[in-house]
């Protein structure tokens, strides 16, 4: 369990980040065309995992727009943006910025995903959304790096998640 804070209120998630060196959970999002997308799906190709609870609060979506720019110009690396919104919005937000280096995914279903990244916050204002937190992923599915974010209101460490890639 990981305790993280809303502008300095703290809260639970229900578990922690897998640990650099394990492989990723696999896990079953939802597509903005209402498919379901595994980790499979990325097997041969650097991920980055960008987590959070919304992308219609400012911080979050500011998440989205930094890792779309920043995505054009990596190689043979997808940006994953997961949050419990409904594919639709997700779509919505991504048409109306003009953001396609990004893939977003939803957890809406089941919150599977939440549970086993230890992302679901089990408590609090935002109960039952994710967490804020970026997991990097290299080409095997093995995990490179991980950053849970203790301030919701906090934007992650850009420049972190976009080394590791590069260390590999």
């Amino acid at each position: 369990m990981a305790t993280v804070t809303l502008h300095g209120t703290a809260f639970e998630t229900s578990g922690s980040l897998p640990n650099v060196g394990d492989k990723a959970p696999d896990f079953a999002l939802v597509t903005s065309d209402l498919n379901t997308k595994s980790l499979n799906d990325y097997k041969g190709t650097k991920v980055v995992l960008n987590i959070f609870p919304s992308v219609d609060t400012g911080v979050c979506a500011t998440s989205v727009r930094t890792f779309n720019q920043e995505a054009s110009e990596l190689e043979n690396t997808k940006v994953l943006c997961i949050s419990r919104d409904l594919p639709f919005a997700q779509s919505r937000f991504c048409a109306a910025e003009g953001l396609e280096n990004v893939e977003t995914l939803s957890d809406f279903k089941d919150g599977s995903f939440g549970k086993a990244y230890g992302v679901d916050m089990i408590n609090g204002p935002m109960e039952a959304l994710h967490s804020r937190a970026v997991v990097v992923l290299d080409e095997s599915g093995t995990v490179t790096y991980t950053e849970h974010i203790t301030e919701i209101a906090e934007e992650p460490n850009y420049k972190g998640a976009l080394e590791a890639l590069l260390d590999d």
